[in-house]
C-alpha cells in the first residue's frame, strides 16, 4: 500500500524558517506562549519536567526555564513517560500527521499527565486565501494551493481522543491583527517563517499581477474604518491528559443518587407515550 503524499515540503519549510529568523515578527507565537502560563497558571499542580514541541525555542526557553526544547519533526525527541507536561506549539498545521504528533504527545507523558496543545484554528487567514484565491483565479485562470489547512476547533478537538488522551477540552481565542495593506501581512508572514511550504505549491515565484490583484481586493473586502486592513488568527488551545485510574469518570447512565427536580425545587411531569 502506497504512503500519502506529503502536505508539507519539510526542507522550504525549514529554510523559511531559518529565513525568518534574520528578522523576525514572532508575535503570535509569544500569544501562545502567554496564553500557554496563563492555563497553566489555572492548573493546581506544579509540573516539574515539562517538554516543549517548537519551531522557535528562543520564544519559549525564558518563561520555561529547564524545559526540554525540541523541534516538530514528523519523528519528536521524545522518550516514553518521561515528562509530567508536553506543549505542542504552533506547529501542528505543518504536520502530515497531527494525530501521530500528540499519540507522540501522549505516549511521553507519566500517567496523569498534561498535554497542551497551541494551534491555528479555521479562521486563520480567511480574508487573506479568499483575496488570494479569486486573484489567482482572474489573473491566471487557475487556482494553487496557497496557505496551509487548519482545522475546524471540533476537528482538533478530536485528535484528543483520537490520540488517547483523556478529558479532553478545547476552545478558541480569536486574534485580530490590522496592517497597512496585504502586502505587509505578507511580509509579516515571511517574518514568521510561515510562507507557502506546502509540497503541492507552484514552484516559481508568484506572479506581481496575482500580489497586486490580491492586494486590491483584501482592501475593497476587509478594510476598517481607518483605513487599515484586518487579518483573522484564530488560535486554538487543546488540553488532553495521559490516562490515570485517579482521573474523575462519568457516571454509568441511571445511578444518579437524587433526581433533578429534587435539586431544582420543580415538579416532575412525565412525558405521555
Amino acid at each position: 500500500m502506497s504512503r500519502p503524499a506529503p502536505l508539507t515540503d519539510r526542507p522550504a519549510l525549514l529554510r523559511n524558517r531559518a529565513r525568518a529568523r534574520r528578522a523576525p515578527a514572532l508575535f503570535l507565537h509569544e500569544a501562545a506562549r502567554d496564553e500557554a502560563q496563563d492555563r497553566l497558571s489555572l492548573v493546581n499542580r506544579s509540573f516539574t519536567s515539562p517538554a516543549v514541541v517548537t519551531p522557535f525555542p528562543e520564544v519559549w526557553a525564558p518563561a520555561f526555564p529547564g524545559a526540554r526544547l525540541i523541534p516538530d519533526d514528523d519523528t519528536l525527541d521524545l522518550h516514553e513517560g518521561a515528562h509530567d507536561l508536553v506543549i505542542h506549539a504552533l506547529a501542528l498545521h505543518w504536520a502530515d500527521d497531527p494525530v501521530g504528533q500528540l499519540i507522540q504527545c501522549r505516549r511521553a507523558l507519566r500517567p496523569d499527565g498534561m498535554c497542551l496543545v497551541m494551534a491555528f484554528g479555521g479562521e486563520t487567514l480567511t480574508e487573506l486565501r479568499a483575496a488570494l484565491g479569486q486573484a489567482e483565479i482572474e489573473v491566471t485562470g487557475g487556482l494553487s494551493p496557497r496557505v496551509a489547512p487548519m482545522g475546524e476547533i471540533r476537528d482538533l478537538g478530536g485528535l484528543l481522543q483520537r490520540a488517547g488522551l483523556a478529558l479532553p477540552v478545547a476552545d478558541s481565542l480569536p486574534l485580530d491583527v490590522s496592517y497597512a495593506s496585504a502586502l505587509h501581512l505578507m511580509r509579516d508572514l515571511r517574518a514568521m517563517g510561515e510562507t507557502n511550504a506546502l509540497a503541492a505549491r507552484l514552484r516559481r515565484p508568484s506572479r506581481r499581477a496575482v500580489l497586486l490583484r490580491a492586494a486590491e481586493l483584501y482592501a475593497q473586502t476587509y478594510a476598517r474604518a481607518d483605513g487599515r486592513i484586518r487579518a483573522t488568527f484564530e488560535l486554538v488551545t487543546l488540553t488532553g491528559w495521559a490516562p490515570d485510574g485517579s482521573q474523575q469518570k462519568p457516571l454509568r447512565p441511571g445511578s444518579a443518587a437524587h433526581r433533578l427536580a429534587e435539586a431544582l425545587g420543580t415538579m416532575e411531569n412525565p412525558l405521555k407515550d
